[in-house]
């Protein structure tokens, strides 16, 4: 009998996770292996180096199948880095029956013509087309348009994109590792699948994902992504700022940021201002980011705190007093998070992913995979004019649910 099984990869530029997950007849998910290797090939995101890449995923993929016993193929792909970005678009169609009856296909023409209005795209390719909302015949439809009546169709759509070089980078890396890729999500979107509740997307939060050398932010309003952004600065940068300050190895320095506020230093207080100092620095541009698109300060479920630089002592604290907003760090499949269950063959497995913020991209991308994406629809653009950029990447037609 086939098992529904899903390998998430993260290429992060610290470290590549990969993680296979099953799930069951009843819903639950079970961790059946996870590996972790060093980065190598990778800067802020994207792929310096090919072979060295490759060579590091295929490190990875050959301790998943030690630890699992299975034979893997195929994953789920992150995309992050500094050259992911998104925007809003509007478009509108004429319905196409004789009736106006509105179908899938004219849904699909109004999500096409979203992305054809984007200026300035020569090097850059959508990889979601999140639609925000609709209206017929000017009057504004709450759920899905589809078999209403109407004369004039329109859509205002989230489109995240990706720069196309960076993209074909990163196809041709897992596929000179030996994998085929099923799909590619941006690492936002994948974390927020293992991070975020119904409840905070709902109400309205900003999750920010504190990576080594990226700092990756996602706005959710009523249940929808409304924004993404990232930052070429990271959880590195401290630990290079620690080392300036204090004339240590980088090494130590490292050392001394993760035990921060756990153990008593010569100079805990030049440490605490070199950290607060460049936490600052992080928290101020999502802070601006906010402003640019009128949601500071206005989040009720307030920054949900995710990554490997998550896990410093105060940044919840500095996100509060920054932000101005409630602020806390994100737990791994909370347990009102679609009321998934977790298991795996040891409890010591578990607990590592489930207590590692690092995990929020490899777990998310397993649980997109098993969920039906239910506000993703295929951009008609990659999947059609991509050339061989995507060759592998599943189509995504699904129902819209905005």
């Amino acid at each position: 009998m086939a098992r529904n099984i899903i390998t998430g990869l993260d290429i992060g530029s610290s470290s590549v996770r990969a993680i296979v997950v099953e799930r069951k007849k009843d819903g639950s998910l079970r961790i059946l292996a996870a590996s972790q290797k060093e980065s190598e090939g990778v800067r802020r995101g994207y792929i310096t180096s090919l072979e060295d890449a490759s060579k590091t995923i295929s490190a990875a993929v050959k301790s998943l199948e030690k630890i699992s016993g299975l034979s893997v193929r195929n994953a789920m792909v992150s995309v992050g880095g500094i050259s992911l970005g998104s925007y809003r678009s509007k478009a509108m169609v004429r319905t196409s029956k004789a009736d106006g009856e509105i179908t899938d296909h004219d849904i699909k023409r109004l999500i096409a013509q979203s992305e054809a209005n984007l200026t300035n795209m020569a090097n850059n390719k959508v990889i979601h087309s999140i639609p925000l909302s609709f209206k017929v015949d000017n009057a504004i439809v709450h759920g899905r348009p589809t078999e209403m009546k109407g004369v004039k169709l329109e859509v205002e759509t989230l489109l995240i994109t990706c720069l196309s070089q960076h993209l074909s980078d990163l196809i041709k890396t897992i596929e000179a590792s030996g994998l085929s890729v099923d799909d590619i999500v941006a690492s936002p979107l994948a974390t927020s699948y293992a991070v975020l509740t119904r409840q905070q997307k709902e109400t309205g939060c900003v999750m920010a994902n504190i990576g080594a050398s990226t700092v990756s932010v996602v706005v959710f309003e009523d249940g929808l992504p409304i924004s993404l952004e990232v930052f070429p600065i990271g959880s590195s940068h401290i630990t290079n700022d620690i080392a300036l300050g204090l004339q240590i190895p980088l090494d130590e320095a490292e050392r001394i940021k993760i035990n921060y506020g756990t153990e008593n230093t010569m100079s805990k207080k030049k440490l605490s201002d070199i950290i607060e100092a460049r936490l600052n620095d992080i928290f101020e541009m999502i802070e601006n980011h906010l402003k640019k698109i009128n949601r500071n300060q206005v989040l009720p479920a307030g920054a949900i705190l995710t990554g490997s630089g998550s896990n410093l002592f105060s940044v919840e604290e500095i996100a509060k007093a920054s932000l101005k907003l409630p602020a806390k760090t994100g737990t791994l499949m909370p347990s009102n998070n679609n009321s998934l269950v977790i298991t795996a063959p040891t409890t010591n497995l578990r607990d590592q992913i489930l207590n590692d913020p690092g995990w929020s991209v490899a777990l998310g991308l397993c649980v997109f995979g098993f969920n039906n994406n239910h506000y993703l629809y295929e951009s008609e653009k990659s999947a059609k004019g991509g050339g061989n950029i995507l060759p592998a990447i599943k189509k995504w037609i699904h129902n819209l649910l905005p």
